[in-house]
């Protein structure tokens, strides 16, 4: 029996496995990352931060969680 809950479907999708999606933060905010998909139509994660809210590039199924990056999200 798995010992963290199974994040949604679609982060399976983008390549990253379960154990690590569970643990990935906003590096800038600390807050949880969901799933999205960027203006080009790429996976993306984005932060739940209501404050900072920053979009990550998934690249070749890597999220690549550097805030030079992100993309920052309008409210």
């Amino acid at each position: 029996m798995s010992q963290h809950p199974q994040p949604p479907r679609s982060a399976q999708i983008v390549g990253i496995d379960p154990w690590v999606r569970h643990v990935l933060r906003c590096p800038v905010t600390g807050a949880d990352l969901v799933d999205g998909t960027g203006p080009d139509g790429q996976p993306e994660l984005v932060s739940t931060s209501e404050v900072n809210k920053l979009a990550y590039p998934v690249r070749d199924g890597v999220p690549i969680l550097l805030e030079s990056e992100a993309r920052r999200l309008d409210a």
